[in-house]
Protein backbone atom coordinates (compact mmCIF):
# COMPACT_ATOMS: atom_id res chain seq x y z
CA UNK A 1 0.00 0.00 0.00
CA UNK A 2 0.95 3.41 -0.62
CA UNK A 3 1.51 6.26 1.21
CA UNK A 4 -1.78 8.02 2.61
CA UNK A 5 -3.26 10.59 0.45
CA UNK A 6 -2.31 14.33 2.19
CA UNK A 7 -5.36 16.32 2.94
CA UNK A 8 -5.77 19.97 3.85
CA UNK A 9 -8.91 20.63 5.07
CA UNK A 10 -9.66 24.48 5.63
CA UNK A 11 -12.26 25.58 7.87
CA UNK A 12 -13.22 29.65 8.45
CA UNK A 13 -16.47 30.57 9.51
CA UNK A 14 -19.40 29.05 11.33
CA UNK A 15 -21.15 27.35 8.72
CA UNK A 16 -17.95 25.72 7.37
CA UNK A 17 -17.87 23.98 10.87
CA UNK A 18 -20.36 21.79 10.61
CA UNK A 19 -19.39 21.02 7.03
CA UNK A 20 -16.26 19.83 7.86
CA UNK A 21 -16.72 18.18 11.19
CA UNK A 22 -18.57 14.30 9.45
CA UNK A 23 -15.31 14.61 6.71
CA UNK A 24 -12.92 15.17 9.34
CA UNK A 25 -15.01 12.14 11.15
CA UNK A 26 -14.60 10.05 8.14
CA UNK A 27 -11.48 10.48 7.19
CA UNK A 28 -10.41 9.92 10.74
CA UNK A 29 -11.69 6.09 10.41
CA UNK A 30 -9.61 5.91 7.36
CA UNK A 31 -6.10 6.61 9.01
CA UNK A 32 -4.24 4.20 6.31
CA UNK A 33 -5.46 5.66 3.99
CA UNK A 34 -5.53 9.43 4.57
CA UNK A 35 -3.40 12.29 5.84
CA UNK A 36 -5.45 15.04 7.20
CA UNK A 37 -4.27 18.62 8.30
CA UNK A 38 -6.56 20.83 9.59
CA UNK A 39 -6.37 24.45 9.40
CA UNK A 40 -9.01 26.99 10.89
CA UNK A 41 -7.94 30.14 9.11
CA UNK A 42 -9.74 32.47 12.06
CA UNK A 43 -12.20 34.11 9.79
CA UNK A 44 -14.61 34.26 12.91
CA UNK A 45 -13.05 35.01 15.94
CA UNK A 46 -15.93 35.00 18.60
CA UNK A 47 -15.72 32.04 20.93
CA UNK A 48 -19.14 31.59 20.28
CA UNK A 49 -18.56 31.61 16.92
CA UNK A 50 -15.63 29.23 16.54
CA UNK A 51 -13.86 27.64 19.41
CA UNK A 52 -17.39 25.79 20.76
CA UNK A 53 -18.20 24.66 17.67
CA UNK A 54 -15.07 22.49 17.53
CA UNK A 55 -15.50 21.50 21.34
CA UNK A 56 -19.26 20.37 20.27
CA UNK A 57 -18.92 18.33 17.18
CA UNK A 58 -16.14 16.46 18.32
CA UNK A 59 -13.66 18.05 15.61
CA UNK A 60 -9.77 17.31 16.08
CA UNK A 61 -8.36 20.52 17.37
CA UNK A 62 -7.25 22.65 14.27
CA UNK A 63 -3.50 21.64 13.02
CA UNK A 64 -2.69 25.32 12.12
CA UNK A 65 -4.70 28.62 13.08
CA UNK A 66 -3.85 31.45 10.74
CA UNK A 67 -6.20 34.08 13.07
CA UNK A 68 -6.85 36.58 10.22
CA UNK A 69 -9.80 38.06 12.30
CA UNK A 70 -11.97 40.76 10.32
CA UNK A 71 -11.58 42.90 8.13
CA UNK A 72 -12.76 44.16 4.62
CA UNK A 73 -13.57 41.30 1.92
CA UNK A 74 -10.42 42.62 0.35
CA UNK A 75 -7.90 42.72 3.40
CA UNK A 76 -10.01 39.09 5.20
CA UNK A 77 -9.43 37.48 1.61
CA UNK A 78 -5.86 38.67 1.46
CA UNK A 79 -4.49 38.38 4.65
CA UNK A 80 -6.00 34.46 4.57
CA UNK A 81 -4.05 33.71 1.35
CA UNK A 82 -1.07 35.31 2.51
CA UNK A 83 -1.08 32.79 5.35
CA UNK A 84 -2.13 30.16 3.82
CA UNK A 85 0.30 29.50 1.59
CA UNK A 86 3.22 28.80 3.88
CA UNK A 87 1.19 26.10 5.30
CA UNK A 88 0.74 24.93 1.46
CA UNK A 89 4.23 24.74 0.70
CA UNK A 90 4.95 23.02 4.30
CA UNK A 91 2.33 20.24 3.85
CA UNK A 92 2.76 19.68 0.34
CA UNK A 93 -0.91 18.48 0.34
CA UNK A 94 -2.42 16.17 -2.52
CA UNK A 95 -5.47 17.74 -2.13
CA UNK A 96 -6.56 21.21 -0.50
CA UNK A 97 -10.33 20.72 0.56
CA UNK A 98 -12.92 23.62 1.02
CA UNK A 99 -16.39 24.23 2.06
CA UNK A 100 -18.93 26.62 1.35
CA UNK A 101 -18.68 29.72 0.19
CA UNK A 102 -16.72 32.44 3.02
CA UNK A 103 -14.04 34.76 1.76
CA UNK A 104 -11.59 31.75 3.49
CA UNK A 105 -13.14 29.27 0.67
CA UNK A 106 -12.04 30.96 -2.33
CA UNK A 107 -9.12 32.53 -0.62
CA UNK A 108 -7.52 29.04 0.17
CA UNK A 109 -8.78 27.64 -3.52
CA UNK A 110 -6.58 30.33 -5.05
CA UNK A 111 -3.17 29.09 -3.46
CA UNK A 112 -4.05 26.07 -3.93
CA UNK A 113 -4.73 25.86 -7.55
CA UNK A 114 -2.10 28.20 -8.28
CA UNK A 115 0.76 26.20 -6.71
CA UNK A 116 -0.52 23.30 -8.25
CA UNK A 117 -2.44 21.33 -5.98
CA UNK A 118 -5.97 19.60 -6.31
CA UNK A 119 -8.96 22.03 -5.02
CA UNK A 120 -12.00 19.70 -3.86
CA UNK A 121 -15.21 22.21 -3.51
CA UNK A 122 -17.62 20.69 -0.88
CA UNK A 123 -21.26 22.22 -1.77
CA UNK A 124 -20.22 23.37 -4.79
CA UNK A 125 -22.95 24.81 -7.48
CA UNK A 126 -25.41 26.51 -5.17
CA UNK A 127 -26.35 29.69 -6.92
CA UNK A 128 -28.26 32.57 -5.79
CA UNK A 129 -27.98 34.46 -9.33
CA UNK A 130 -27.45 37.72 -7.06
CA UNK A 131 -23.82 38.92 -7.71
CA UNK A 132 -24.97 41.58 -5.21
CA UNK A 133 -23.93 39.20 -2.58
CA UNK A 134 -20.29 38.46 -1.82
CA UNK A 135 -21.14 34.58 -1.21
CA UNK A 136 -22.40 34.83 -4.50
CA UNK A 137 -18.92 35.74 -5.55
CA UNK A 138 -16.95 33.24 -3.99
CA UNK A 139 -19.02 30.04 -4.44
CA UNK A 140 -18.97 30.88 -8.48
CA UNK A 141 -15.07 31.50 -8.45
CA UNK A 142 -14.00 28.32 -6.17
CA UNK A 143 -16.14 26.47 -8.56
CA UNK A 144 -14.38 27.37 -11.44
CA UNK A 145 -10.87 26.39 -10.17
CA UNK A 146 -12.30 23.21 -8.74
CA UNK A 147 -11.04 19.86 -9.74
CA UNK A 148 -13.59 18.28 -8.14
CA UNK A 149 -16.71 19.56 -7.10
CA UNK A 150 -19.48 17.88 -4.33
CA UNK A 151 -22.96 18.93 -4.77
CA UNK A 152 -25.72 18.73 -2.57
CA UNK A 153 -28.90 19.00 -4.80
CA UNK A 154 -29.73 18.46 -8.65
CA UNK A 155 -29.76 22.38 -9.66
CA UNK A 156 -26.10 22.50 -8.51
CA UNK A 157 -25.00 19.73 -11.55
CA UNK A 158 -27.34 22.27 -13.84
CA UNK A 159 -25.38 25.43 -12.59
CA UNK A 160 -22.27 24.13 -13.36
CA UNK A 161 -22.89 22.70 -16.35
CA UNK A 162 -24.23 26.03 -17.63
CA UNK A 163 -21.04 27.62 -16.76
CA UNK A 164 -19.10 25.14 -18.57
CA UNK A 165 -17.81 22.77 -15.99
CA UNK A 166 -17.30 19.31 -17.24
CA UNK A 167 -19.73 16.98 -15.15
CA UNK A 168 -17.03 14.42 -14.83
CA UNK A 169 -15.85 16.75 -11.79
CA UNK A 170 -19.01 16.44 -10.20
CA UNK A 171 -20.14 14.20 -7.24
CA UNK A 172 -23.57 14.59 -5.95
CA UNK A 173 -23.39 13.25 -2.45
CA UNK A 174 -25.96 15.17 -0.14
CA UNK A 175 -25.30 17.34 2.17
CA UNK A 176 -22.22 17.48 5.28
CA UNK A 177 -24.81 19.90 7.02
CA UNK A 178 -27.15 17.40 7.56
CA UNK A 179 -24.57 14.89 8.79
CA UNK A 180 -23.99 16.68 11.61
CA UNK A 181 -27.35 17.90 11.91
CA UNK A 182 -28.84 14.28 12.07
CA UNK A 183 -25.94 12.83 14.40
CA UNK A 184 -26.07 15.88 17.27
CA UNK A 185 -30.17 15.81 16.98
CA UNK A 186 -30.93 13.45 19.75
CA UNK A 187 -27.88 15.59 22.32
CA UNK A 188 -29.49 18.84 21.21
CA UNK A 189 -33.00 18.37 22.72
CA UNK A 190 -31.36 16.84 25.42
CA UNK A 191 -29.89 19.90 26.76
CA UNK A 192 -33.74 21.11 27.54
CA UNK A 193 -32.89 24.84 25.72
CA UNK A 194 -36.53 25.27 25.43
CA UNK A 195 -37.29 24.93 29.00
CA UNK A 196 -34.15 26.99 30.33
CA UNK A 197 -35.94 29.90 28.49
CA UNK A 198 -39.33 29.16 29.82
CA UNK A 199 -40.90 28.25 26.83
CA UNK A 200 -43.06 25.25 25.60
CA UNK A 201 -42.29 23.12 22.18
CA UNK A 202 -44.15 25.24 19.12
CA UNK A 203 -44.77 27.95 21.46
CA UNK A 204 -42.22 30.30 20.33
CA UNK A 205 -40.30 31.27 17.11
CA UNK A 206 -36.76 31.45 16.05
CA UNK A 207 -35.17 34.68 14.28
CA UNK A 208 -31.39 35.25 13.02
CA UNK A 209 -30.64 38.34 10.90
CA UNK A 210 -26.69 39.18 9.66
CA UNK A 211 -26.70 39.69 5.84
CA UNK A 212 -25.61 43.41 5.67
CA UNK A 213 -28.16 44.28 2.83
CA UNK A 214 -30.71 43.67 5.87
CA UNK A 215 -28.91 45.11 8.91
CA UNK A 216 -26.64 47.47 8.29
CA UNK A 217 -29.10 50.09 6.66
CA UNK A 218 -31.23 51.32 9.38
CA UNK A 219 -34.16 52.07 7.33
CA UNK A 220 -34.43 48.63 5.40
CA UNK A 221 -34.03 47.15 9.49
CA UNK A 222 -36.74 48.94 10.38
CA UNK A 223 -39.14 48.06 7.29
CA UNK A 224 -38.34 43.74 7.81
CA UNK A 225 -38.60 43.90 11.60
CA UNK A 226 -42.46 45.38 10.92
CA UNK A 227 -42.88 42.64 9.40
CA UNK A 228 -41.49 40.89 12.06
CA UNK A 229 -43.46 42.00 14.53
CA UNK A 230 -46.75 41.01 12.42
CA UNK A 231 -44.92 37.10 13.15
CA UNK A 232 -44.20 38.52 16.84
CA UNK A 233 -47.49 39.09 17.97
CA UNK A 234 -49.12 35.68 17.59
CA UNK A 235 -45.66 33.79 19.25
CA UNK A 236 -42.08 35.37 20.95
CA UNK A 237 -39.59 35.44 19.17
CA UNK A 238 -35.90 34.39 20.61
CA UNK A 239 -32.95 36.21 18.54
CA UNK A 240 -29.49 34.83 18.84
CA UNK A 241 -27.74 38.29 17.50
CA UNK A 242 -24.63 38.07 15.10
CA UNK A 243 -22.30 40.68 16.80
CA UNK A 244 -22.13 42.67 13.69
CA UNK A 245 -25.97 43.19 14.07
CA UNK A 246 -26.05 44.01 17.83
CA UNK A 247 -25.62 47.64 17.66
CA UNK A 248 -28.44 47.87 14.89
CA UNK A 249 -30.74 46.07 16.98
CA UNK A 250 -29.94 47.89 20.11
CA UNK A 251 -30.64 51.49 18.32
CA UNK A 252 -34.08 49.99 16.56
CA UNK A 253 -36.94 51.52 17.78
CA UNK A 254 -39.70 48.36 16.79
CA UNK A 255 -36.65 45.85 17.83
CA UNK A 256 -37.15 48.11 21.38
CA UNK A 257 -40.77 47.95 21.55
CA UNK A 258 -41.30 44.15 20.78
CA UNK A 259 -38.36 43.56 23.74
CA UNK A 260 -40.73 46.15 25.64
CA UNK A 261 -43.79 44.06 24.88
CA UNK A 262 -41.95 40.57 25.63
CA UNK A 263 -42.67 39.78 22.11
CA UNK A 264 -38.70 39.65 21.13
CA UNK A 265 -35.75 38.31 23.31
CA UNK A 266 -32.43 39.27 22.61
CA UNK A 267 -29.62 36.49 23.35
CA UNK A 268 -26.33 36.03 22.88
CA UNK A 269 -24.87 33.75 20.02
CA UNK A 270 -25.51 30.85 20.93
CA UNK A 271 -23.64 26.76 20.24
CA UNK A 272 -24.72 24.17 17.75
CA UNK A 273 -26.39 22.11 19.95
CA UNK A 274 -28.32 25.15 21.39
CA UNK A 275 -29.38 26.69 18.41
CA UNK A 276 -30.30 23.24 16.59
CA UNK A 277 -31.74 21.85 20.03
CA UNK A 278 -34.48 25.72 19.65
CA UNK A 279 -34.74 25.21 16.31
CA UNK A 280 -36.05 21.60 16.54
CA UNK A 281 -39.16 22.74 18.62
CA UNK A 282 -39.81 26.26 17.17
CA UNK A 283 -43.11 27.16 15.66
CA UNK A 284 -41.32 29.06 13.10
CA UNK A 285 -38.15 30.34 11.84
CA UNK A 286 -37.12 33.54 10.21
CA UNK A 287 -33.57 33.87 8.76
CA UNK A 288 -31.42 35.59 5.89
CA UNK A 289 -29.12 31.98 6.37
CA UNK A 290 -28.22 29.38 3.96
CA UNK A 291 -27.59 27.29 6.67
CA UNK A 292 -30.79 27.32 8.59
CA UNK A 293 -32.90 26.92 5.28
CA UNK A 294 -31.87 23.31 5.20
CA UNK A 295 -32.14 22.27 9.07
CA UNK A 296 -35.06 23.08 9.21
CA UNK A 297 -36.14 20.95 6.03
CA UNK A 298 -34.84 18.21 7.83
CA UNK A 299 -36.29 19.07 11.28
CA UNK A 300 -39.92 20.00 9.38
CA UNK A 301 -40.13 23.23 11.01
CA UNK A 302 -41.27 25.83 8.95
CA UNK A 303 -39.15 28.89 7.30
CA UNK A 304 -39.31 32.19 5.95
CA UNK A 305 -36.49 33.12 4.61
CA UNK A 306 -35.68 37.01 5.00
CA UNK A 307 -34.55 37.04 1.24
CA UNK A 308 -35.29 37.78 -2.00
CA UNK A 309 -33.71 34.48 -3.46
CA UNK A 310 -32.12 30.91 -1.99
CA UNK A 311 -29.38 29.15 -3.78
CA UNK A 312 -30.63 26.41 -1.87
CA UNK A 313 -34.03 25.51 -4.38
CA UNK A 314 -34.85 22.42 -3.03
CA UNK A 315 -35.63 23.70 0.71
CA UNK A 316 -38.35 25.86 -1.38
CA UNK A 317 -39.02 22.46 -4.19
CA UNK A 318 -38.96 19.73 -1.53
CA UNK A 319 -38.90 21.01 2.08
CA UNK A 320 -40.37 23.63 4.63
CA UNK A 321 -38.38 26.96 3.10
CA UNK A 322 -40.36 30.14 1.99
CA UNK A 323 -38.88 33.38 0.38
CA UNK A 324 -40.64 36.04 1.59
CA UNK A 325 -38.01 38.97 0.79
CA UNK A 326 -38.32 42.24 3.61
CA UNK A 327 -41.89 43.16 2.45
CA UNK A 328 -43.89 43.17 5.12
CA UNK A 329 -47.23 41.95 3.43
CA UNK A 330 -45.56 38.88 2.22
CA UNK A 331 -43.88 38.48 5.48
CA UNK A 332 -47.43 38.34 7.28
CA UNK A 333 -48.99 36.58 4.70
CA UNK A 334 -46.66 33.60 4.26
CA UNK A 335 -46.70 33.22 8.52
CA UNK A 336 -50.51 33.07 7.80
CA UNK A 337 -50.10 30.25 5.49
CA UNK A 338 -47.49 28.98 8.50
CA UNK A 339 -49.88 29.76 11.18
CA UNK A 340 -52.57 27.60 9.39
CA UNK A 341 -50.60 24.54 8.97
CA UNK A 342 -50.40 25.25 4.57
CA UNK A 343 -46.55 23.89 5.04
CA UNK A 344 -45.14 20.49 4.43
CA UNK A 345 -42.41 18.93 3.50
CA UNK A 346 -40.19 16.12 2.16
CA UNK A 347 -36.62 15.04 2.49
CA UNK A 348 -34.58 15.97 -0.39
CA UNK A 349 -32.37 13.30 -2.07
CA UNK A 350 -29.43 12.10 -0.40
CA UNK A 351 -29.83 14.46 2.84
CA UNK A 352 -29.74 11.10 4.81
CA UNK A 353 -26.76 11.30 7.25
CA UNK A 354 -24.63 9.82 5.03
CA UNK A 355 -22.94 12.42 2.27
CA UNK A 356 -19.00 12.40 4.14
CA UNK A 357 -19.08 8.51 3.72
CA UNK A 358 -19.73 8.98 -0.19
CA UNK A 359 -17.41 12.07 -0.53
CA UNK A 360 -14.31 10.35 0.82
CA UNK A 361 -15.57 7.04 -1.28
CA UNK A 362 -14.81 9.31 -4.15
CA UNK A 363 -11.67 10.89 -2.33
CA UNK A 364 -10.27 7.41 -2.02
CA UNK A 365 -10.53 6.48 -5.49
CA UNK A 366 -9.05 9.59 -7.52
Amino acid sequence: MGSPLRIVAVAGARPNFMKIAPIANQIARARDRFALTLVHTGQHYDEKLSKVFFEELGIPKPDVNLEVGSGSHAQQTAAVMAAFEPVVLEHRPEMVLVVGDVNSTIACALVAVKLGTTVVHVEAGLRSFDRTMPEEINRVLTDQISDLLFTTEASAADNLQREGIALDKVHFCGNVMIDTLLAHRERARALGSVGKYSLQPRSYGLLTLHRPSNVDDPATLEALLNGIAAVAADVPLLFPVHPRTRPMIERSPIARAMAGRGQLRTLDPLGYLEFIGLMDESRVVLTDSGGVQEETTILGVPCLTLRHNTERPVTVTHGTNRIVGTDSAKIREAWNAVRDGQIEARTPPLWDGHAAERIVDVLGRV
